[in-house]
Order: structure tokens, then sequence, then C-alpha cells
């Protein structure tokens, strides 16, 4: 039983095996005569072939001499084949799949010198997300190959001569078209020729030649094309906003990955790359894009000799990089980097350069730089301004370099903490723009606080200059520490926070319409600030000043040895302040000038508290001391011959709690106490004091002035009023209130010898009588320390300063203390008598003429006998009128019992 069952099994198997052979024999003689004529009446295609070998078992296929065409060149709903192919050689193909579902499919795939013509079908049919006839191998070799694929359209997208490739698991669909991919694969080796591919209608993409050897891809004469000009480009398509151009002579990489939506290479290394952008001008539209799901990792990639160059529309540089080198360590491209400020993710980079130009709003040119995470350098930095508005830049650094701690982005912000910066030797001038400004807008993609740890500027001679006024630092040194950009909400910005610096330079100087203001030297801290050799000084004329000015206003003329501070201030940050406890301003000589011939000024006059409570920070100085110092005031009118003058010689001021009532816990009363010698002569001391919190701005000053010799003044009275006096006023003193509405209290003067001289206002001279009859009225001795007169009813003019309020404080003391009696009453009765006076020396005049008149009428009458009748006659007649008329005139006022 055992021998049958065996012997049926061999049978069977055997019967089975020929029944294989013959259907396989068959099947071959059925492909070699009706396969044409099937594809022909069940496909899309015509195919002719000199030889064909099919093994059913395997799947395996051989044909030789194939040509292959479609029936219907214009269905563009499948992939259009037409050319000629030596040998094909199929692996495991899938006969089933290719007669019943019309699918593709095979395990390997050798062509050996095909020359075809590949059109791809319409993209992917998006609402239902079917292929159409798609073609799948899972690897593929072609031997000296020329391929064309075309899209659905006729219009050439790839292209490739004398291709020799060998792809595992090679994919090529409309959809992979779509995604930049238009072929995916697992591994290759490649070799050819004159490669082209054509992404749209603006752009050509070739290759001279590809070859790999051992992994490693070698590409020669790589263009990125324009294939319209840029003018055309601009017409085209006005709504982009640039156009590129881009070539590598040579470049190579290893590694070459296409798998769906991801490119991985490694060790590429491009030779003398050139990067030209066209910029059009045309504004950045947002679009609602869709996330690119196209990834591309590059394992280490190296450009050596870079150009860049970057066009304006009108087709001159914007930017240009004649030489840069990039080294770039796990570089990556993703889906979640896309979304940042910077797309890329990376572990390390260089970056190094030579020839960077930039020409916009500034002229902008960089000999070298280098960059990497942890710092960089920049060298000859060179800035020349342009005739563009905004700020105005023309200056040469030596060396700009810095240290970096930590340099991300992470959630779209970036994330930046810098050791240090050093600036050495930036010298020239920077001017600030002239534009409207922009509008603050709130600072986005940074994540606060920056920090910077030290700033180093050395050996720097910098002009900045803003509304034509130059401030000038030479021999500038500088050091920042722990410098912080804070997010500003309130002001949409950022804020500085600066935990220390230190400031040093020379000969600083700074120019204004009227004045120019140096320094020897100045040193400033946050808690020093020393200043040596200060001056103000004029860079007009007062002739000239006069002309220029259309209200009255002080010219002055400072200088001072020695300015120095101890304190605590911050000048830097959001929130300034100013918290000093002494101020020293040391020899200062300090001349002021105003001239009454501009027209008054009509602005309202602060009172000293409220100029203060007016500065915005909280300021508070515990003690200023102006010490062995010199003051001097002048002032002429339209009237005056020359300017009076008023000097306060050994000058010594000090200051207490000086404040703006802004900051919490310190006092806000002003102590102001001068000691000082008046017109080189009198010793004087004031004491003033305000409180600058007091919203009604009350105020007390008080004073005592000894032993001032008249004609101490008389370099001020004497070309002020032309008038000048003898004499001395031994002892002054006044205590005034006031409000900035007035001023009064009491005032007490005990003076000796006191006369005064009214002088001719041309020559100078002495006019006796006015001055006799003005004496009259004066005091001139006060004898015994008299009682002290109460001044009151004193106002303010608004429009005028403190000074000239209590200007007329004294004034009006002085007025009630010398001469006693109402002031108008006696000015016009001195004008009465010298009016009398020049009438009686009128009628003296008169006198004199009527008698030489009558002295010649006489000696005509004795000397013509004939007349003397007629003499005596007229004499007796007219002799009445000439007494009336003599005397007249003589005794006109005596008859005004008003005059008398």
């Amino acid at each position: 039983m055992k021998k049958k069952w065996v012997k049926k099994l061999f049978l069977f198997l055997g019967i089975f095996v020929g029944v294989i052979l013959l259907a396989n024999l068959a099947l071959n003689l059925w492909l070699k005569t009706q396969l044409p004529d099937y594809i022909k009446k069940n496909t899309d295609y015509k195919v002719s072939y000199k030889s064909l070998d099919v093994d059913l078992g395997t799947g395996n296929i051989f044909a030789t001499g194939i040509t292959v065409n479609n029936k219907n060149p214009q269905n563009t709903n499948v992939i259009g084949l037409q050319g000629t192919i030596d040998t094909l050689k199929i692996s495991r193909f899938g006969i089933y799949d290719a007669i019943f579902n019309k699918v593709i499919s095979s395990s390997d795939l050798l062509l050996a010198n095909p020359d075809l013509n590949i059109i791809l079908a319409k993209p992917v049919d998006k609402k239902t997300g079917k292929k159409r006839n798609p073609v799948m191998f899972e690897n593929i070799r072609i031997n000296k190959g020329t391929i064309n694929v075309f899209k659905h359209n006729k219009q050439k997208f790839i292209g490739v001569n004398q291709l020799d490739l060998y792809v595992e698991n090679l994919q090529m669909t409309e959809e992979s078209v779509e995604n930049k991919l238009p072929v995916i694969f697992d591994q290759y080796r490649i070799r050819g020729k004159d490669f082209f591919f054509q992404p749209d209608n603006i752009y050509t993409l070739k290759i001279d030649q590809i070859t790999t050897t051992n992994g490693q891809m070698y590409v020669e004469n790589f263009q990125l094309m324009p294939m319209i000009s840029f003018e055309q480009f601009k017409k085209t398509y006005p709504q982009k906003t640039q156009m590129f151009q881009f070539s590598i002579p040579k470049m190579n990489f290893k590694d070459v990955v296409l798998e769906k939506n991801k490119v991985s290479l490694a060790n590429a290394d491009f030779q003398n790359p050139f990067l030209k952008v066209y910029k059009t001008g045309a504004s950045i539209i947002k679009k609602d894009e869709k996330k690119r799901s196209f990834e591309l990792n590059l394992d280490d990639i190296k450009l050596n000799n870079a150009k860049i160059q970057i066009l304006k529309p009108n087709e001159t540089d914007l930017f240009l990089a004649e030489n840069l080198s990039v080294n770039v360590n796990k570089l990556e491209f993703t889906k979640e980097s896309s979304q940042e400020i910077i797309p890329v993710l990376y572990k390390d980079f260089k970056i190094a350069g030579t020839g960077i130009h930039y020409n916009d709003q500034q002229n902008i040119s960089v000999e070298s730089f280098s960059l990497n995470p942890k710092g960089g350098q920049i060298k000859n930095i060179i800035a020349r301004p342009t005739h563009s508005p905004g700020m105005g830049m023309d200056f040469k650094t030596n060396l700009i370099q810095f240290n970096i701690n930590d340099f991300k982005f992470v959630d779209k912000k970036l994330n930046l903490d810098v050791k240090d910066i050093l600036i050495d030797g930036i010298n020239g001038k920077i001017a600030a723009g002239k534009g409207v400004p922009k509008k603050k807008t709130a600072v986005k993609g940074i994540q606060f606080p920056i920090v910077v740890g030290k700033i180093a500027l050395k050996n720097s001679n910098l002009t900045y200059e803003s509304k034509n006024q130059p401030l000038t630092f030479n021999d500038l040194n500088a050091t920042v520490n722990q410098l912080e950009l804070v997010e500003n909400n309130a002001k949409n910005g950022m804020a500085v926070k600066i935990k220390d610096y230190d400031v040093t330079t020379k000969n600083f100087i700074y120019k204004t319409k009227f004045y120019k203001m140096n320094a020897a030297s100045l040193a400033l801290t946050k808690n020093k600030i020393d200043i040596s050799q200060f001056a103000m000084i004029p860079l007009v004329s007062r002739a000239q000043f006069i002309r220029m000015i259309p209200v009255e206003s002080d010219l002055y003329d400072i200088k001072v040895n020695q300015i120095s501070a101890q304190g605590n201030w911050d000048l830097f940050s959001e929130n300034k302040s100013i918290n000093a406890t002494n101020v020293t301003v040391n020899s200062a000589n300090a001349n002021i000038f105003r001239s009454k011939i501009p027209a008054d000024d009509p602005k309202i006059k602060p009172l000293y508290s409220r100029m203060l409570r007016s500065i915005k920070i909280p300021m508070y100085i515990a003690n200023l001391n102006l010490k062995n110092s010199i003051l001097e005031y002048e002032e002429d009118t339209p009237k005056s011959s020359g300017p009076g003058k008023l000097t306060f010689s050994n000058f010594n001021m000090n200051v207490r709690n000086l404040n703006s009532a802004k900051m919490k816990g310190k006092p806000t009363h002003v102590k102001i106490n001068i000691n000082t010698t008046f017109m080189k002569s009198s010793p004087l001391s004031v004491n003033w004091g305000f409180d600058t919190a007091d919203q009604g701005d009350h105020f007390t000053i008080a004073g005592n002035l000894d032993n001032i010799p008249a004609t101490a003044l008389n370099s001020f009275v004497v070309p002020y009023l032309s008038v000048s006096a003898t004499g001395t006023i031994q002892q002054m003193l006044f205590n005034f209130k006031g409000n900035p509405k007035g001023i009064g209290g009491t005032f007490n003067i005990k003076h000796k010898d006191l006369k005064v001289s009214i002088l001719d206002k041309k020559s100078k001279e002495k006019k006796g009588v006015l001055s006799a009859v003005a004496n009259i009225f004066i005091k001139s001795d006060s004898g015994k320390f008299p009682e002290s007169v109460v001044v009151e009813g004193v106002e303010r003019d608004p429009t005028k300063s403190f000074f000239n309020m209590f200007w007329k404080g004294i004034e009006d003391g002085l007025k009630k203390t010398l001469i006693g009696i109402n002031v108008d009453k006696t000015k016009k009765t001195v004008e009465g008598a010298v009016n009398t006076v020049k009438d009686v020396k009128g009628g003296v005049q008169d006198v004199k003429k009527s008698l030489n008149n009558a002295k010649t009428d006489i000696s005509k009458t004795f000397s013509d006998p004939n007349t003397a009748e007629k003499t005596k006659v007229q004499s007796e007649t007219e002799k009445p009128k000439e007494k009336k008329g003599l005397f007249r005139k003589v005794f006109k006022k005596k008859e005004n019992p008003e005059t008398e």
C-alpha cells in the first residue's frame, strides 16, 4: 500500500511539473505571438519587441529591441511612454496585477540603453485620493540611458543623458513632484550628463555631470537660472518679492537618501557657490500657507569661497559678500523648526567672510568677520552716509569682538546671553536722522531679558550729532557691566538695566547754536563724576547774539576749574533717578549778559521751586557747594551807554536738599546759603529757602550787605542810568517773603555822605544844577541805625524772572529809606524846579539883549542931531513895552502858585 501511494505522488508531481512546463511553453509562445496585440487592446500602450522570454513561475521577463508608445498621446490621465529600450529585464513581475488591476509592479527592473520620453499623468485626485496608473519598482537599473520626463502639459520637467543608475525602492509619481521630490529612493548609484530640471515657469536647473563613487556624489556646474529677464519677472509676477540665480561649479556629498518627504545627505562640500538675489521692492503679502512636510537633514555642510549678491530693484548692490566660508554640523530643516525665526536646527556652525558690503540707508563695508555659536569678531568696519533720510554714520572701527554664553531660538523667540563685547578704535561721526520718527511697536521674537555680561569700548574718538549740535568724545574708554535688555510694555519697546559702568574721555566737546562746551577730562561712574577745566564759551559776539534772538535772553560765558559729584544715580534704565550726597563746583568764573534791546519774552517764568518740581525723574542732592567763584551780571538798554555791570567775587554757595519732590523719604525744603563779596568791596550774605513740594511756590529770602562804597555801584548805574554816586552804604538788611504774585517784607539801610551826580548821556559830564536839585531830596546821612521800612504791594510781572521781582523789593526799600516821601511827587517837583531855572536863564538873556539895543540907539542919537528929537519920542513911546517884555519871562513861573 505504501509503495502505491508514493508512486501516485510522484506521478502527480510529474504531471504537475509537466503541465507547468507546457503552460510556460505555451505562455511564452502566446507572449511572443499574441502579447503585443493583447497589450494594445487591453492597455493604453503599444509595445513591440524583437525577443521576449517569460518565466511564469518566477515572473521574470527578459526582452530585447523594445519599442513603446501610447495608444492615445492626448490622454493625460495615464503615464505617457515613448521610446526604445535595447534590453529589458524584469524580476518577479506582477503579471496578475498588470492584467487585472492595471498596476505595473516589479521587484527589479533593468533597462539597457533606454531612450525614453515619460509624460507624467495629471496630479492625484485630491477628492478621492486615488492614484491613476501608478508605476512601482522596488529596484531599478538603467545603463547608458537617455531619459526625458515631461509634465502632463508636455512641459519638460526632467532630462538626463548617458545615465547609469541603480536605485533601490524607487518611486516616481505626480504626488512626489508636488512635494518638490520628483523621485524617491533608498540607496543609489548614479552617473550622467546634461541633467535638466524645470520646476516652474521661472527657473531651470542644469547640471553638467553627476558621478558617484562608493556612496560619494560629485556634481559639476550646478546652475539654477531664471528663464526670463528681471524686468519681465517684475511685470509678470508683480507680487513676488525676489528672483534668484544660483550656481555651484563643483560640489560633492555622501549618502543621499530620498525617503518620502525627507532628504538626507552627509559631508556636503560646495566649492565657489554664487547666489544672486534680485529684490523687486514688492510688499510681502502674508498668506495662510499650509505647513510644509518637506524635511532636510545635512550631516555636515561646507561652503568654500561663496559669493552672495543681493540687488535692489534698480539692479544696484544692496548686499555683497565677496568671499564666504560656511561649515555647519547636523543641519536640520523639520516641520517644527520651520515655524521658528531661524527655520533650521544645528549642532555647530562656523561662518567666516571677507569683503562684506551693504548699501541701503548706510554704506557699510567689513574687511573680514567670523562667527560661531560661542562668539565672533568683525574687523575694520567702515560706515559711510548715503543721501537717504535717517541716522547717518561716518566712522571706522578696528575691531568688534564678542563671546556668547548661550544663543538659541525656543518657541519662536531668541534666547541670548552674551558674555562680553569689545569695541576697539571706533573713530568718526554718528548723526541722528531728520526723518519722521517711527511709531514704537512691541518687540516680538525675543525672550527677555537679553543679558550682556560686559561691554568694553576702547581707544575711540566719536562724535554724535543731533539737530546740528555735535557731541564729541576724544580718547573715549568705557566699560559697562551686567547690561540687561528688558521688556517695556508701557512704551511698546525695550528698556535698559545696567549694574555698573565706567566712562572716561578727554577733550570732551559739545556745540550748540550759541555755545561751545568743553572739558579737559571727564570721568563718570555710577557713583562718581569728575570734570576738569570745563568751559561754556559763546560762539557768537554779543552784537551777533542780539541780532539772532527773537526775544531777550541771557548770554553765558562760564569757566570752571573742577566739578565733582558723589552718590548713586541711574541714567539708563526705565526708572531713572539721581541721588547725590555731594556735588562740588570749584573755582567757577561766570559772566551773564542780557540786552534789553530785543523784545520782551512773553512766556510766563516759573519760580525755581516749580522748575525743580517739573523735573520728571526723582532727583535729590544732599549738598551742592559752589566754591571760590566769580559771578558777573551785565545788562544794557537801548538808552544806556554800554552795559551796566554787577560783580560778585569770592562767591561761595551751599545748597541743601536740592530736589524734584519725587524721591520718597527725602526732605523737600531747599535751603540756600550764599556768602560773597559784592562789587569787589562789600561782604554779602544771603539765606534763601523754598519747598519744592509746595504747590503755592512760597519762598523766603533774607540777607545782609555791609560797607558798600557808592562808587562801587558806578560801573552799573553810570552806563545804565547816567548817574554816579559817592558816599557809603554802611549796612543793608532785607528780609522778604513771596510767592508767584509778588514780594514783601522789611528793609533797613544805614548810609553816610550819600550824594548823586546826574551826567550827560553822551559826554558823561556832570550836570551841576540837576545834581544839586536831586541831592536836596536825598538823605545824605541816615544818622543812627534807622528803623526798618515795610516793603509791600510789590507785584511780580509773571513774564520776568525771580531776580526781577527780588530787585523790585530792594528798589522799593531804597526809595522809602533814602527819600522818605512820595517818589512821583518828588520827581515832579524836581522837574518843575529845573524848568523854572531854564526860564530865569532865558529872561536874563533877553535883558542883556535889550540893554545892548538901547546902547546902540543912544549912540545914534548923540551922533545925529537931526534924529535926537525923533529918538527921544520913540524912546518915550516904546519904553513901557520893553519893560513888560524884559521881565515877563523872568517872573512868569513866580506868578504860578503851583510852581512856587
